[in-house]
């Protein structure tokens, strides 16, 4: 049995894992890569594989990095399953469609500005039409958690809880006489609105991501008041506007969640929030039909919310074009969440371009920023940036509230791995940028005695 690394190895975006056992092939995730020129010519060659051989597909969750790239793979002939959650494929249908749309945008923005065509968009997109993405939903099958499904003859597989987004999936596999965990993206423990990751005791073959494999997050109590500390000083004292690259799913949602909590503790009052994308509004009427999902603390905000509407903050959802442009003219006191998280593109470039060069503005990151984005040129310090071929300065203050990550830090991912009863025979450290993976990867062998390694990208090794 082979398995081959098509993305997500030393980097973090791009998650594709193709596993050949002889009698069938499947791949776990078809995500898009992310950041920079170098993405979108990966994206551009993609798939490395015939689609036509693939007999079935299995999605951890909806984010574009781990499903982006299934419209591709079905325009590109593949015609089976896939397989992912209830939660997942609501998702799906408003993140792909998404995809394809900003696609279809950015092209034609490129087309019309051929003089300014030094981004990423003039050589890679559109990826695939909005056609491409009402076939790959047509083909996608829900699955329950917990429940075991055997997708082939000779395959098993069974999706537990990842605590990451709504819906995010561990998928334990059994083929080819062992049984592979694929670990999908691991959500924090103890985090707002879901639950924590499901432990797994025993597997062959583990492939665990890294993204946060080499620090650990700021504690939940400190980043609240990091958070409130820098809504209010930018509000009350500098008089200026918040404004926050956020995913459409998953963390606009933890945003909010928080922004109401915090509220209902007096600690934040009289809040303006505008949610300017597109998607959120569904995302979040998703979220809302999935609320058995919901871990205790976040079912009990909810029963408050609706006693008290009265006391929640003023929540807008922003949805034309129109909505969204007369955002610019509010010089101060508004709390503008918008995606996309990583600033590549998405309404979130607007807002930049209009606040980044106002002094009293604070830009409020709350994610990881993958080498390559618009995002983490701003996290890295820079002092100029160009957003829709114009250079713009950056004088609003930048913040990374690093404890709301919706990925489990060093830590996290070590708890997580604890629970395995023996050393699995082979361990993959994947989804994390190079050094982060390599130096997690050391942390494994050192302290738990695993046979652990850091693959390359399209690698193919023999399990």
């Amino acid at each position: 049995m082979q398995l081959t690394f098509c993305g997500a190895a030393s980097e973090v975006t791009g998650s594709c894992y193709l596993v050949d056992t002889g009698t069938v092939r499947f791949l776990v995730d078809c995500g898009m890569f992310q950041g920079g020129h170098d993405a979108d010519l990966k994206n551009q060659k993609f798939p490395t594989f015939d689609p036509k051989s693939i007999d079935f597909v299995l999605v951890t969750h909806a984010h574009i990095d781990h499903s982006g790239m299934l419209p591709r793979l079905v325009a590109c002939g593949y015609n089976g399953p896939i397989y992912t959650t209830r939660a997942s494929l609501d998702l799906l249908k408003v993140m792909l469609s998404d995809s394809a749309h900003i696609q279809a945008k950015e092209a034609e923005w490129a087309e019309q500005h051929p003089e300014r065509n030094h981004s990423r968009n003039a050589t890679a997109l559109p990826l695939y039409t909005l056609h491409d993405v009402e076939s790959a939903l047509a083909l996608v099958e829900a699955v329950p958690y917990a429940a075991k499904i055997q997708p082939h003859a000779t395959v098993a597989c069974r999706f537990l809880d990842a605590g990451h987004i709504l819906g995010s999936a561990i998928i334990e596999v059994w083929a080819g006489g062992k049984k592979i965990v694929f670990s999908g993206d691991l959500g924090q423990p103890g985090r707002p609105i879901l639950r924590s990751p499901t432990p797994v005791e025993s597997a062959d073959i583990v492939l665990v991501e890294s993204t946060y494999g080499n620090r650990l997050h700021k504690n939940l109590n400190d980043t609240l008041d990091e958070f409130v500390q820098v809504i209010e000083d930018t509000r009350h004292h500098k008089h200026g506007n918040i404004i926050m690259p956020a995913f459409t799913v998953g963390r606009t949602q933890e945003i909010l969640y928080l922004l109401i909590d915090l509220t209902r503790q007096r600690r934040l009052h009289d809040l303006k929030i505008y949610v300017d994308s597109p998607m959120a509004l569904a995302a979040t009427e998703i979220t809302m039909h999935h609320i058995e999902l919901f871990n205790k603390e976040a079912q009990a905000l909810l029963a408050w919310g609706q006693e008290r509407r009265k006391e929640l903050p003023d929540i807008n959802f922003v949805q034309s074009v129109e909505e969204s442009i007369a955002l610019n003219d509010i010089r101060s006191g508004a709390i503008i969440i918008s995606a996309s998280g990583m600033c590549d593109a998405g309404r979130i470039k607007h807002h930049l371009k209009y606040n980044l060069r106002r002094p009293e503005c604070s830009i409020v990151f709350t994610g990881f920023q993958a080498e390559g984005t618009l995002g983490r040129r701003l996290v890295d310090g820079a002092k100029l940036v160009r957003i829709f071929g114009e250079e713009i300065p950056v004088r609003a203050s930048i913040h990374t509230v690093g404890g709301l990550s919706a990925h489990a830090d060093q830590a996290g991912l070590l708890d997580w791995l604890g629970h395995f009863k023996q050393a699995p025979q082979q361990t993959f450290v994947v989804h994390g940028e190079a050094a982060t993976a390599i130096q997690f990867s050391g942390l494994i062998r050192e302290r738990m005695h695993w046979n652990v390694l850091v693959p390359s990208a399209n690698e193919t090794v023999r399990l």
